[in-house]
């Protein structure tokens, strides 16, 4: 018995993101011996994807910074004090795409947008890959993407550090982002 062709899914048209199945990650050195890892829990945004011209596409994405958790509340709690992320005045960062261009392989794009963090932009790149599409099984036509960049936190204007007895520093400069996106057809 033969498997049944895959359905060629149109790319084209509006995406929402799915919170529920998106995940804002990233990573940061801790005391210069380990790496802490979390998420942002609450995030929303918009593709516009255009399969034809993939590099035509956009993405417009906003996060909630109160909803910064790494699974320790005292952790969470000082990254979103004025130290760092200053929730309270800062309550969201934003991206917005600017361009794209093609990667490497196939299903890779390298997306240019502007970050906002802190109430600094910055332009960023996106190392983006195509990871497929599908239906749901209530329906929904869905895409998902994974996508990678690096950051200096000094560079958004968040300075806070401490130095270590030992030598070196509590907090990297270097920030990981990693993203892995789920998004609905919605046009």
């Amino acid at each position: 018995m033969t498997a049944p062709a895959p359905t060629v899914i149109d790319l084209t048209g509006t995406w929402t993101l799915d919170p529920a199945h998106t995940r804002i990650g990233f990573s940061a050195r801790h005391a210069m011996v380990t790496t802490v890892r979390g998420q942002f829990k609450e995030v929303e945004g918009t593709l516009q994807l255009d399969a034809v011209d993939p590099t035509a596409s956009s993405a417009s994405v906003t996060i909630q910074t109160a909803s910064f958790d790494t699974g320790v509340p005292d952790r969470d709690g000082h990254v979103k004090s004025a130290d760092l992320l200053d929730v309270a005045t800062y309550p969201t960062i934003t991206f917005v795409s600017t361009g794209a261009t093609a990667g490497k392989g196939d299903d890779e794009y390298v997306l240019t947008g502007q970050l906002t963090i802190h109430g600094v932009t910055s332009s960023v790149d996106l190392a983006v890959t195509f990871e497929g599409s599908s239906r749901d099984p209530f329906g929904n036509t869905r895409a998902g993407f994974t996508a990678t960049t690096s950051i200096s936190r000094k560079e958004f204007g968040i300075s806070f550090n401490a130095a270590l007895e030992t030598g070196g520093v509590l907090l990297s400069d270097k920030i990981k982002i990693e993203l892995d996106i789920s998004a609905i057809k919605s046009s």
